[in-house]
């Protein structure tokens, strides 16, 4: 049974009276940690809040076909859980299994909204706000496992969904760090004796920080940190050089920290600028997430248009959206040396048609641009109407098509591609699902550094696709 000295040794506590490590353990009770038993289930309601008092969790993640393991509780104060206590919709985050044997502190989420409440009403408020932490996560996560799916669609935006996907699981990594040094930080607070005007005043210097808009000079913000961390250290701050860093991206110099130390109690400097530089790195975190996911998710959203998973095969079609998705999905072959103009007419309408089928007309179309320019040069893709029509134009600026070549285009198997090249689509099955399927019409015009497929598609379907 957990005593009131088992508590006294986790470092999350410090800070806290005995009358209300009494009332924490009379809250909660004691779960053993064994080797190999699950404690907690991934999507299971977080209507726990689970601390470590010895012994040690693995924590997982189910993604794609697989559990990965995405952090370890193994230090005395180490929580996880307790969601349910700001937001009825909260849900664990990973699965947690025993590792070596030890002891969990398990206090329900509705009794830690309370003592929270009543203790540190000012940090209650804070992870409140910081529960958006835990939603960021988990959409990054959903995200992820959305992808391993859609990978065999496009193979190739591999490397453009990394770099995002890699960003994200690096600040959600930290996010935990983080939120447990604000936490302290707070705790830290609380000891210094701070009054509520005076946190609203640090409060108040926080907000000034507005971090540069523009990339800043690495020389300049080395100077800064090293003006920054050597007043710190004058004035006898643990760890001034870590502190500094956090600062100067936000925006502080010298005379913002003197301002601080005017609103902080007389030894609660180093609380308070630990808070102010917890809540830097935090927001700092969660941008990264929020504009990893962003990206992750435009991605998404481009495959899913490109691939028309979710729609009818006939509708009336965006033919500039297609044209769109599949520059998308073709984007690993654009760069670094093809540019890509678009010029969107203002009067395109919808038109009748089979847009998955289009969409592979369209990627033929770019993909063969791109080889005839040996991948550097300008893709051209133009739309505007053209009667009762409308009319897509593909151009670019390679070596161009002989008159034999253009003759032959759209025969069956014909091709000027080396083995292995290109996408699989020949010009005659394309020429097929614009003229057979739409009712539409092909052609080429070509010169040396100006080469143009113009595809036209009646407004109204017509023969096998009005069917």
């Amino acid at each position: 049974m957990l005593e009131l000295s088992d508590l006294r040794t986790v470092p999350l506590f410090d800070g806290l009276r005995d009358d209300q490590l009494e009332e924490l353990l009379a809250a909660g009770a004691e779960v053993p940690i064994v080797p190999g038993e699950v404690m907690w289930l991934e999507g299971d309601r977080a209507d726990q809040w689970w601390v470590v008092v010895d012994g040690t969790l693995d924590l997982s993640r189910h993604v794609g076909r697989e559990d990965v393991v995405v952090g370890r509780m193994d230090v005395p104060g180490r929580w996880a859980g307790g969601f349910r206590a700001w937001d009825e919709h909260g849900v664990y985050l990973a699965t947690a299994r025993g590792v070596t044997p030890g002891r969990l502190l398990r206090v329900p989420a509705e009794r830690l909204h309370e003592l929270a409440n009543d203790w540190f009403p000012f940090a209650a408020h804070l992870v409140a706000g910081l529960y958006g932490t835990a939603r960021s996560i988990e959409a990054t996560a959903r995200q992820r496992s959305g992808l391993v799916t859609l990978g065999t669609l496009a193979a190739g935006l591999a490397h453009e969904i990394n770099n995002p996907a890699a960003a994200a699981a690096r600040s959600a990594a930290e996010l935990e760090r983080a939120c447990d040094g604000l936490l302290d930080a707070l705790r830290q607070m609380a000891s210094s004796g701070v009054t509520a005007a005076q946190f609203g005043q640090l409060d108040g210097l926080r907000r000034e920080l507005e971090p540069p808009t523009t990339l800043p000079d690495p020389l300049e913000t080395a100077d800064r940190e090293e003006e920054l961390g050597e007043w710190l250290d004058r004035a006898g701050i643990p760890r001034p050089w870590e502190l500094a860093a956090s600062l100067v991206s936000a925006g502080a110099d010298v005379a913002w920290v003197a301002r601080a130390a005017a609103a902080s109690p007389d030894d609660g400097l180093a609380a308070s600028l630990g808070w102010v530089a917890r809540t830097i790195d935090v927001s700092s975190l969660l941008a990264e997430v929020r504009e990893s996911t962003r990206r992750v998710s435009e991605l998404v959203a481009g495959i899913k248009s490109y691939s028309q998973m979710d729609r009818a095969s006939h509708q009336q079609v965006d033919l500039r959206e297609g044209l769109e998705s599949t520059l998308l999905v073709m984007g690993p072959r654009l760069r670094p040396g093809v540019t890509v103009v678009r010029d969107w007419g203002s009067d395109v309408p919808l038109v009748d048609g089979m847009p998955g089928e289009l969409n592979q007309v369209w990627t033929n179309l770019v993909d063969n641009a791109v080889d005839a320019m040996d991948g550097v040069g300008t893709l051209t893709v133009t739309t505007r109407r053209d009667g009762d029509a409308v009319l897509v134009e593909v151009g670019d600026t390679g070596s161009g098509m002989s008159p034999e070549v253009q003759q032959r285009a759209f025969e069956a198997f014909y091709t000027t591609k080396d083995v292995g090249r290109g996408t699989g689509l020949g010009l005659d099955i394309a020429h097929r699902i614009v003229v057979e399927r739409h009712g539409g019409s092909v052609e080429i015009k070509s010169r040396p550094g100006d080469t143009r497929l113009r595809v036209r598609l009646p407004i109204h379907a017509t023969g096998e696709a009005s069917r």
